[in-house]
């Protein structure tokens, strides 16, 4: 194992020593102050080479194949036996990667609480972030756009402001304008309550003459008859397909909707069907000249709006619904989310009532909702959460 000290004046520019000379894979081994500044003591672990038996002679290369020249002119009970026994030992293996974690988790600490001493208004800043539920990657993204001396509050008012600003938002184009949209998103989502709120709202805006319900869900009991009782009690044109590729037939016919909203069958971002429907409706969209909006639930998991996002990109959307904003606790993962897809958000829906629950998506607002629930539900960040989450990202944060 190469033993190596490194001294520097802080902390920060240590680790950077060590990271550009040695790698990730280094182990930091101790640090001290002295009066240079810091000393860390590395360690760098050479390639594991399993130890033979203590009884047993080492087999280098020269040695076996000596012993497979034997073999040619000798039978195989005149081999030496321990002459070709190799023995791995997986305790010892286990033992080195659990000392490496250790050390890996004491230099996050070490790294966290330098950052705390040396910028205590952006530690303080992580922390809020953490607990609205912003992402590590994209809250570490919004310090580096922050001026070097900043106070707490300024930088919270900042940070949240470049927050809003990274998540695109398309107004109430729909309602205003019209268009044809097909709505897609996994199951349980919301998307049929959201088409029935734009529904309703178009109609009180515009009436009832120009627009038109499809629904493609023959997947769902009742899905289809839902539909139609919303188109009648809107007194709107509601059909009824079994396929997309009926879609550019129908469209055909109404030439005189200004808006059509199609509700599809929910999907598992997991479906082994997923790739043949996006193909699909893909095609379908191009010929029939269709947007496809994206469901997204408010109350889903991050990983799990993460997960939508990624896979339903195949389906090309251009637009986006956040649903059941009601029933989430935190807005954090599903913003990040959306940040990092740089998908724009057209409506928040949230509660049963139609159609006074739907507003179009203002950045800014869903920001201070997110901010709000957090402070609602008492989240709270400790400092081995954010160890964990930012240690190995102090160093590199000024």
């Amino acid at each position: 194992m190469k033993i190596k000290t490194y001294i520097a004046s802080d902390m920060r520019r240590a680790l950077k020593q060590v990271g550009d000379e040695l790698g990730s894979d280094a182990i930091i081994l101790s640090t001290r102050e002295v009066e240079e500044g810091v000393e860390v003591t590395v360690a760098m672990e050479p390639e594991f080479t399993a130890p033979a038996a203590a009884s047993e002679p080492a087999v280098t290369a020269s040695s076996f194949a000596s012993v497979l020249a034997q073999t040619s002119a000798a039978p195989a009970a005149a081999i030496p036996e321990q002459a070709v026994t190799l023995q791995t030992d997986p305790a010892l293996r286990e033992e080195m990667r659990s000392m490496r974690h250790l050390l890996e988790w004491q230099l996050s600490q070490l790294a966290w609480n330098d950052l705390t001493r040396r910028a205590p208004a952006l530690a303080e800043l992580l922390k809020e972030l953490t607990e609205i539920g912003i992402s590590s990657k994209l809250a570490t993204e919004l310090l580096r756009e922050l001026p070097a001396a900043i106070g707490a509050e300024e930088a919270e008012r900042r940070a949240l402001g470049l927050l809003a600003r990274r998540i695109p938002v398309t107004g109430d184009s729909l309602l205003d304008n019209g268009g044809r949209v097909a709505f897609i998103g996994p199951t349980g989502v919301g998307k049929t309550t959201a088409i029935a709120k734009l529904a309703a709202r178009w109609v009180m805006r515009h009436g009832s003459r120009d627009i038109a319900l499809i629904s493609l869900d023959d997947q769902r009991f009742g899905a289809h008859e839902q539909l139609r009782v919303l188109g009648r009690l809107l007194g709107v044109e509601c059909f009824t397909l079994e396929s997309p590729a009926d879609l550019p037939q129908l469209l055909q016919r109404l030439p005189h909707c200004r808006l059509v909203l199609i509700d599809t069958a929910g999907m598992s971002p997991r479906d082994l069907d997923l790739e043949h429907r996006a193909n699909v409706l893909r095609t379908v969209a191009t010929e029939a000249r269709l947007s496809v909006w994206l469901a997204i639930s408010a109350g889903a998991q991050a990983g799990v709006i993460e997960e939508s996002l990624d896979r339903f990109a195949q389906f090309q959307p251009q637009s986006a619904v956040l649903t059941k904003l009601d029933e989430a606790t935190s807005l954090g993962g599903a913003l990040s989310a959306l940040a990092h897809a740089q998908l724009p958000l057209a409506y928040v829906s949230e509660g049963p009532r139609i159609p006074e629950d739907l507003a179009p998506a203002r950045s800014h607002q869903l920001v201070a909702r997110a901010v709000l629930l957090s402070r609602t539900h008492d989240a709270a960040a400790g400092d081995e959460l954010l160890a964990r989450k930012f240690g190995r990202l102090a160093h590199v944060i000024r």
